[in-house]
């Protein structure tokens, strides 16, 4: 034998052997690192649902109002009125339909929903679809943002602070609503729903921990935190599983941005909305694309993003715990701040950790919502609701009415006079000056709301229009085992986990429904200010303060929520009574004085630059620009428009591409009125890393108004900023 050749014959095999070793686990490798990647980059569901699918829409629209003298709506302070455009308010519509049933979820970057706004928006459904858009199945929620144009409520004590009813605003509100279910009901198309939850941390902290710690022991051991760390998620998809929508609910204070802000702003939660369609549609600009991120209130009545806690401003030391307030300053200087410097940086940082989180639990959602819709709404008188405490005792619910410590305020936002937090006994000074001008509060209502020292007795006050609401929504919406409940003001946080717990137990007993998942959406259909709990009520706290329909309302709210849970469990809610409608006030005054003509400085135009922007920046720096302008109010409906434009010059088409508008986070628009009916427009480039190495300028656009005659004429004028360099070095 050759030994040569069974020595070559050996290593031939000793050679195919390693190569076949090595191709099979090159094969392997491959095998796993796809997987990886799949299972990294598409973690939805591929096995094909055997369910029937939804149909599903969703649309966008901007509900923007004048941007200039209108109060903004939150905080109550007379002199913060619209001065300019932080970032744009947007109203965002998703339509789920099952083939039987159709229920509509609103959010809107505004403070809460008004029973007159409400109104007005169902009427104008009903004209372009008579009856498929109800008041029993659409949801309309603010995202509670304290910088959207107040002026659409049809109550005296809201009228007041709002300057009346602002025809404008409420105009922009409406029409920007139902055109984003107009958008939504257009998209309509086949599709899949799923959902996911997660705790989000460092983003909220408990302003009113006095009152949650008045709630039973036994009760506050069984959650680890004093307030809702929960984000729910519903993650929508066409059958091919491609994302059109998300939408969110977690409980926090859209008060990032403060009672000093003049500009209209979506604060947090609004921001969080801009990150995750900005991050969906690519290259669009904001307000645009097709997919629709909506974040929606939750129980956030005790729910601050001011995560530094409260201090006092003044002195820097901790304020008074029981009372939230500084020995010099009183309520005004107990503030709390965070987790920013600023309140711009403190808005991007709690917007961009409730949309980091909301992507998150989007990209893990995997739990598909199946099964039939429902939807459930009545109309009930809160001051007359009989409360079962136990088998032998019940209790009553009270006209409205708010305490001294209404007028308090916050942590978030203090109050100006010498009122505290936690009064529980009257002020004679204060209550001679209410009886002067409005009367004393009625005995039967005294007793009633005690122990809540009452300031204004508001359900026994009627000019010109009732003080506050009697006839207030309640309404649940099912999407399979996801129950929405639409609660009318500002749940506190163990309020809101009462809630679900009620509704929940409730709709689990029934037969189509199984381990229900319980969101509260804040702030809609109806404001009635806050709902605390009987033990938190007692502290009177602004929250307890502020609960207008007395000690008893939470039980009140628990007894008829129950009962839609229940008709909705044994598919009776059509046979649910419908309850004393709300009244529609005709004449509503409105306080706010029309805009008076523009005028300029001598030798000036409107849109001249008055300073102008410098030769070159970098990146990280603030380009501003200030103009000769008109009063914003003069340009009317500005939806889908914008005052301010930032535009990078291309050059391979020798055109201006425009990169940012007024509803973007990077642009600041200020409007100063100035002296003798002349004002000034003021507008910020924040350069993000993001910019494009180039040329650049800024545009503003405005009306002004001048007389012609007896006669005004509105004219549209736009300036110019000088080119200026961008570069992308960073120095320091």
């Amino acid at each position: 034998m050759d030994v040569r050749r069974v020595l070559c014959c050996g290593l031939s095999c000793l050679l195919v052997f390693k190569v076949l070793i090595f191709l099979t686990v090159a094969a392997v490798t491959v095998t796993l690192i796809t997987l990886l990647t799949q299972a990294i980059t598409y973690p939805y569901p591929t096995v094909p649902s055997q369910d029937p699918p939804y149909l599903i829409g969703v649309g966008r629209a901007d509900c923007t109002g004048p941007p200039a003298d209108i109060p903004l709506m939150g905080y109550a302070v007379p002199q913060q009125t619209a001065a300019g455009i932080h970032t744009r308010l947007f109203s965002r519509a998703f339509i789920v339909d099952d083939g039987h049933k159709r229920v509509v979820f609103i959010t809107a970057d505004i403070g809460m929903v008004s029973q007159r706004l409400r109104l007005e928006v169902l009427k104008a459904l009903q004209v372009k679809y008579g009856t498929l858009y109800r008041q029993d199945n659409v949801v309309l929620s603010g995202t509670h943002t304290h910088g959207g144009p107040a002026g659409y409520f049809q109550y005296t004590l809201f009228i007041i602070t709002s300057k009346g009813y602002v025809k404008p605003a409420v105009k922009a509100l409406v029409d920007g609503i139902v055109q984003s279910v107009d958008r939504a009901h257009r998209s309509i198309r086949p599709g899949r729903i799923y959902m996911s939850q997660g705790t989000l941390e460092d983003s909220s902290l408990n302003r009113s921990p006095q009152s949650y710690l008045n709630n039973p022991q036994k009760e506050r051991d069984r959650y680890e935190t004093n307030t809702d760390k929960q984000v729910v998620v519903l993650r929508l998809t066409d059958l091919d599983g491609d994302g059109v929508g998300m939408l969110s609910w977690f409980a926090v204070h859209a008060v990032s941005m403060n009672y000093t802000n003049q500009m209209i702003s979506s604060d947090n939660m609004g921001y969080a909305a801009y990150l995750l369609e900005q991050d969906k549609n690519r290259g669009s600009l904001p307000g645009k694309g097709p997919f629709v991120a909506g974040f929606s209130s939750s129980n956030l009545g005790d729910v601050s993003p001011n995560t530094r806690g409260p201090v006092c401003a003044n002195t820097g030391l901790p304020c008074d715990y029981l009372n939230s307030s500084c020995p010099i300053g009183g309520t005004k200087m107990c503030q709390a701040y965070g987790p920013g410097e600023d309140m711009f940086e403190s808005t991007r940082l709690i917007g961009h950790n409730i949309y980091k989180k909301a992507k998150e639990l989007y990209g893990k959602a995997d739990w598909e919502v199946t099964g039939f819709l429902h939807a459930a709404h009545q109309w009930v008188n809160m001051t007359d609701v009989t409360v079962q405490i136990n088998s032998t005792h019940t209790a009553r619910t009270c006209k409205p009415a708010l305490g001294h410590s209404f007028a308090a305020g916050t942590t978030d936002g203090g109050g100006d006079l010498n009122f505290t937090q936690g009064a529980v006994e009257g002020d004679p000074f204060w209550d001679g000056i209410r009886n002067a001008l409005v009367g004393e509060p009625s005995n039967e209502t005294q007793e009633c709301h005690r122990p809540k020292p009452i300031l204004f007795s508001t359900g026994e006050m009627s000019w010109p229009v009732p003080w506050h609401p009697e006839i207030v929504d309640v309404q649940i919406i099912t999407i399979g085992s996801v129950a929405v409940v639409a609660v009318p003001g500002e749940m506190t946080t163990m309020s809101g986990r009462r809630i679900r717990e009620a509704i929940k137990q409730e709709l689990d007993s029934g037969s189509s429904f199984e381990d229900t998942t319980v969101v509260i959406a804040g702030l809609s259909n109806t404001y009635t200010h806050y709902i605390t709990t009987y033990e938190e009520y007692q502290i009177q706290r602004y929250e307890g303060a502020s609960t207008i329909y007395g000690p008893h309302t939470l039980g009140a709210y628990l007894q008829k929520y129950t009962n839609l849970a229940r008709a909705i469990a044994q598919g009776t809610e059509s046979e649910l009574q419908r309850g004393p409608e709300p009244p529609y006030f005709a004449k509503l005054p409105n306080l706010l004085p029309a805009a008076p003509v523009d005028k300029k400085p001598v030798n000036s135009s409107f849109g001249q630059v008055l300073e102008q922007v410098l030769p070159v920046y970098r990146v990280g720096d603030v380009v501003s620009v200030t103009f000769v302008a008109g009063n914003p109010r003069h340009s009317g409906d500005i939806r889908d428009k914008t005052f301010v434009t930032v535009e990078v010059f291309l050059n391979t088409s020798s055109s201006w591409e425009v990169v940012h508008t007024d509803a973007s986070w990077e642009t600041r628009f200020h409007w100063v009125k100035g002296s003798n009916r002349e004002s000034n427009a003021t507008v910020e480039w924040h350069i993000p890393a993001s910019a494009q190495q180039g040329s650049y300028r800024i545009q503003h656009f405005g009306h002004y108004k001048k007389m012609v005659g007896f006669r005004p004429l509105i004219t549209a004028y736009q300036g110019s900023s000088d080119v200026f360099a961008v570069s992308h070095t960073y120095y320091y």
